[in-house]
């Protein structure tokens, strides 16, 4: 059963026109200025979430078999001295000597990044193409045009088969698909594609439309599910009120999006446990831990990587990382600050999960309400062509222009998409009803 809910209870925060008795007419207003100021929150919050999860990626994977004291972080690790990750060799990360937030100050330049780099593509191929849904031909001449090809690219596992799939002529969505792209049920699709959720505001399923191909350039079965999740949730993230307490309207949130997980689903199942585990009053590690032992150690739910024998025990999973995320979610409650030190020391691929809930929160913050969480004012330049290639002004941009392009597009979309309209500074959005299936 699905729920497409109307989310009254959770507008506050919009300016909302008068709604008719008819379920039909009911609509909901949003500025478009705030709106703005919410998406320069989103790439700040991305940013530091991200560049702060690179201190402790890969350094914790678990060893399978018995948990020895060690195996994971814990609380107390944070501002300890940072360990070596599995690549490492023995030396901690460059970025801190310490497990600490990292930060890039006033005059300097946020670099881009794996989280960050192709949701920008994105969302520049939308913007200058004047659309808002984007076609395989078109995905596939911005990934050749805008990520290099023989020196280092920053993509990994199913992004790179997608890419040499690309090259030899190969479109999406068959680049993700299981008998081509064997890297299918990684990670990636999820830190690539949940800003598509912003661009349709209170609509999950129009953002999954507009999603679906580029999650579907990379990915299938559960990590194409856990990545529709994400998006779910940054599509109903414009309805929270950033001036009640963010903890529950998340919670309630993340209940709606599991009505998108399929049942069957080791997604949904790993949803479920890790849900149980943090309304049972535990400690966030003790269910870490346990999300650990049931999945990778006894193999549950359908989940058995391990018996595949992947390179670091699948550490770039889909799924084991979607557990991690959970953890950081439900234990950080809405608090952005404790949402990335759970996330940064829960293990695996921490840069990921972190940098996704620390988008979205920074989204429902504003630009302003992330700087207010830190004390301190942080640069707003961001340098894509840290890792992407062929851009403007030698790749530098501000988290305000990005912000505009994505305004534009949700132009588009309120009118092309929602059948919405806007006046001024103003979107008028009918609310989706609710329905059952």
């Amino acid at each position: 059963m699905r729920y497409l809910l109307f989310l009254l209870p959770l507008l506050c925060t919009c300016d909302r026109a008068p709604l008719s008795d008819r379920a039909e007419d009911r609509t909901i207003t949003l500025s478009r200025t705030d709106y703005a100021d919410r998406l320069a929150g989103f790439w700040l919050g991305q940013c530091i979430a991200n560049w702060t999860g690179l201190v402790t990626e890969m350094d914790k994977i678990g060893n399978i078999g018995e948990l020895q004291t060690g195996a994971f972080y814990t609380r107390d690790d944070w501002g300890a001295p940072d360990q070596p990750s599995i690549w490492g060799e023995g030396v901690p990360s460059d970025l801190s000597a310490t497990i600490d937030f990292v930060f890039v100050d006033p005059d300097s330049i946020w670099g881009a990044d794996d989280d960050t780099d192709i949701e920008y593509l994105y969302q520049y191929l939308l913007d200058s193409l004047g659309t808002t849904r984007l076609t395989p031909q078109q995905i596939r001449d911005g990934w050749l045009k805008h990520i290099a090809s023989e020196e280092e690219n920053y993509l990994w596992v199913a992004n790179q088969r997608a890419y040499d799939l690309m090259e030899e002529g190969v479109l999406p969505p068959e680049t993700g698909d299981l008998n081509r792209n064997e890297h299918y049920d990684m990670i990636d699709a999820q830190l690539t594609t949940e800003l598509f959720g912003l661009y349709a505001p209170l609509h999950p399923d129009v953002a999954l439309q507009l999603a679906d191909l580029p999650i579907r350039t990379v990915a299938r079965g559960n990590a194409a599910h856990i990545a529709d999740f994400y998006v779910v949730m940054y599509a109903l993230a414009p309805g929270v009120e950033r001036n009640r307490p963010l903890g529950p309207q998340l919670l309630a949130n993340a209940e709606r999006a599991r009505t998108y997980l399929p049942d069957t689903s080791y997604a949904a199942k790993m949803y479920d446990v890790a849900l149980a585990q943090y309304r049972s009053g535990q400690p966030w590690e003790a269910t870490r831990d346990s999300l650990y032992q049931r999945y990778q150690v006894d193999q549950r739910d359908g989940y058995e990587l391990t018996a595949r024998e992947l390179y670091c025990n699948g550490c770039f999973a889909a799924g084991i990382n979607f557990a991690a995320s959970l953890v950081s979610l439900f234990y950080g409650e809405g608090d952005l600050k404790e949402t990335i030190k759970i996330g940064s020391l829960a293990g695996w691929d921490s840069d990921n999960p972190t940098a996704t809930w620390g988008g979205m929160i920074g989204f429902i913050l504003g630009e302003q309400g992330v700087e207010d969480a830190f004390g301190r004012s942080f640069s707003d330049r961001y340098d894509i062509h840290r890792t992407r290639r062929n851009f403007p002004n030698d790749g530098i941009d501000t988290f305000g222009r990005m912000a505009e392009r994505g305004v534009a597009i949700v132009d588009r979309v309120v009118v092309d998409e929602l059948g919405g309209k806007r006046a001024g500074d103003t979107w008028t959005i009918p609310l989706p009803v609710l329905t059952e299936d």
